[in-house]
């Protein structure tokens, strides 16, 4: 957004009038185009409305209610549609909602409706900490004010001008790179979409500059949680979200006869039943996809398994393997697939094709009767559990372990707890190199997942997982979607229920729509430990199976990855274990987020990555300063660095034992 004064000499009372004369005009002016257009340039008569005995026609060619349309919906305008024509097609989307509403009441009477999880306490809180600041300093709200209301007169004056002239005049707010939200025609050709899109993202870049002012004075946790709760309602205030301000909303609509909006109601009556009157935005095709046919499918067995977790073991694709076998822990935050989508963005696949015996630990999808599950349990049950298995059926005294997000977190804890053994474990081989993918350890920064850890949140998450035994997937959905509402939200709001589409098949979202759930205890315990306590990074403040664990005992040779845009694990958090651990450590930091980032095959040739040689700085900008940037995937790079730990080349080895083929049925169990 770009602003001027006007006169500096002026006073800031005339300013302000002259800014709120300026508006007066335009909303004027506005009523008299409106009214011409709606009039002088008038869409043509509908067709008669067909018999009854004539089926009705489809939007394809005209809309259930008969009326004729044009197929090519970007011909429509909707500033000079005839006001009766719609007053007819919203009366006609009435009628149909009422009666679709009328079904869904009778189809969930007698039906449980799920509360609500939200609470609106730190949202609360948070504004009342924010008015008494603005309270203590009247001078930067009333400036504010003035300078909006310039911005204003000047957006005023530019839309009065291009009303006169038909010329676009030079904008006084524009999208930020990469905003994809104003794409459309209209908001560049249509003076009056042009005009909303520009008032809100003056008023947005005022609030957001007032606010950034404000907190700049305030505790970092108090910040973030007024920004980021700011940034939420700036964001549903967007002119795109809604039906009358978004044009091809209106398009779609008058091209159906409002056959769009009818359709999307539906599409929100499906979610809400769906959700047990809880809303459940569907944000791909659900039955698109289906787990080990279309997705999931590198072939494998499951040859060990507990209460907690499958082990998979892959079906080798080369003559030859390594012989150092290969563990792949995945977050239990979400399930295992997300490294094995499809062949083309196969994580695990891409490993087992570079000549590694790959397995890989599924776990099972929670339930009240995991209420007691410990992180710990996590760590015996999971990764020790699953390296005992891999050393019996491989005979191997060696392994090399990957963990991914909280299953980093975990292995790092399991790598404390062994440096401490003693003696080690005769039936765990000895870990090779380690792998972290996207790993908080040390929690002081958790970026804006902070939002929502503190005591009276924690508390409250406490009370509800005690009567549930789990905290429930949805929720945990729905917080992760809620940082990134611009992208896993608004657009899925817009086009199922204003347009009235269907989801575009899309397998990244549909694993990002089927969650597990946690157990109590080691949520709880996650939470509070590692979040709010940070305990994990300080020496011996954290005990697992009664040994205190310090990742300064850690001497296992160390491959790091953080990506640069996550709003999960910053990476400048993930950075600092690189000056903890004390055996050499690689850190390598990709492009884009916290999945897309990590899941980056080579022939996409997307992203980039940053290497850094020689020591590693402990300020990790520093490290950025002096890295080297390269183009692609950073697995090529990765399989070139685990080649010293992963032994020489042996005959592959066959699967001898198998439960069932992968992969698996634990990751088969959808909560949502």
């Amino acid at each position: 957004m770009t602003t001027t004064d006007d006169t500096p000499e002026q006073s800031a009372g005339q300013k302000l009038e002259k800014s709120m004369d300026a508006v007066a005009a335009l909303r004027q002016a506005m009523e008299r185009r409106l009214a011409e257009e709606t009039t002088a340039a008038p869409v043509k008569e509908p067709a008669p409305s067909p018999k009854a005995e004539e089926p009705a026609k489809t939007a394809a060619g005209a809309s259930k209610g008969g009326k004729e349309t044009t197929p090519d919906t970007a011909a429509l305008s909707p500033l000079s549609c005839d006001p009766v024509e719609w007053t007819r097609i919203l009366r006609h989307v009435g009628q149909e909602c009422q009666k679709l509403f009328q079904d869904y009441g009778t189809r969930m009477q007698g039906k449980k409706v799920e509360p609500i999880s939200f609470t609106p306490a730190p949202f609360i809180e948070s504004f009342t900490q924010l008015s008494t600041h603005l309270l203590q300093d009247p001078e930067a709200f009333t400036s504010a004010q003035l300078s909006l209301w310039q911005n204003y007169a000047k957006l005023t004056r530019a839309t009065l001008e291009r009303m006169q002239t038909g010329k676009p005049a030079a904008p006084v707010a524009e999208p930020a790179k990469g905003d994809k939200r104003f794409n459309g025609t209209d908001w560049q050709t249509s003076w009056l979409f042009d005009f909303l899109k520009q008032a809100y993202l003056t008023s947005a870049a005022s609030t957001r500059d007032l606010i950034h002012t404000e907190t700049a004075r305030m505790p970092k946790d108090q910040a973030r949680k007024i920004e980021f709760y700011t940034r939420l309602f700036l964001e549903s205030g967007a002119p795109n979200n809604f039906w009358a301000t978004n044009p091809d909303v209106l398009r779609e609509a008058f091209a159906t006869n409002g056959d769009s909006l009818i359709k999307g109601f539906q599409n929100l009556l499906d979610d809400l039943e769906r959700g047990n009157g809880t809303l459940r935005l569907k944000m791909t095709d659900l039955n698109a996809f289906k787990i080990g046919e279309n997705i999931a499918t590198t072939q494998g067995k499951v040859v060990y398994q507990n209460d907690l977790m499958q082990l998979i073991q892959y079906e080798p694709t080369t003559p030859t393997v390594k012989k150092t076998p290969f563990l792949v822990i995945p977050p239990w935050i979400n399930k295992y697939y997300i490294l094995d989508l499809r062949e083309k963005n196969s994580f695990i696949r891409y490993l087992v094709s570079q000549g590694h015996t790959v397995y890989c630990i599924s776990w099972a999808n929670p339930t009240r009767s995991h209420a007691l599950t410990q992180f710990e349990d996590y760590m015996e049950k999971g990764a020790f559990d699953a390296l005992r298995a891999i050393k019996r059926l491989t005979g191997e005294e060696r392994a090399n372990v990957l963990g991914y997000c909280i299953g980093g977190t975990m292995l790092s804890c399991a790598l404390a707890w062994l440096a401490k053994a003693d003696p080690y474990p005769a039936d765990l081989p000895q870990i090779a190199s380690a792998t972290y993918l996207v790993t908080m350890i040390d929690f002081k920064d958790p970026g804006d997942l902070g939002v929502f850890i503190d005591e009276a949140q924690i508390k409250m998450l406490e009370e509800r997982m005690a009567r549930q035994g789990y905290m429930d997937a949805g929720s945990m959905m729905t917080t992760f979607n809620l940082l990134r509402a611009n992208d896993l939200i608004w657009p899925f709001i817009i086009n199922n229920y204003l347009m009235g589409r269907e989801p575009f098949p899309f397998d990244l979202l549909y694993w990002n729509t089927d969650p597990v759930n946690l157990p109590a205890a080691m949520h709880s315990y996650y939470l509070r430990k590692m979040y709010l306590e940070n305990k994990l990074i300080v020496p011996n403040a954290l005990s697992m199976k009664g040994t205190p664990l310090d990742l300064r005992e850690i001497k296992v040779p160390v491959f790091m990855l953080a990506t640069k845009e996550d709003h999960i694990a910053p990476w400048k958090s993930v950075y600092v274990p690189t000056q903890i651990y004390s055996g050499p450590v690689t850190f390598v930091l990709s492009g884009s987020g916290h999945i897309a980032g990590v899941v980056n095959p080579p022939d996409a040739q997307k992203y980039g990555y940053w290497t850094h040689d020689g020591e590693l700085p402990e300020n990790p900008e520093e490290w950025l300063a002096t890295a080297t940037e390269h183009k692609g995937s950073w697995w090529p790079a990765w399989i070139e660095w685990l080649k010293a730990y992963a032994g020489a080349d042996i005959p592959a080895r066959t699967i001898t034992e198998s439960i069932e083929d992968a992969p698996g049925s634990y990751v088969k169990v959808r909560v949502v």
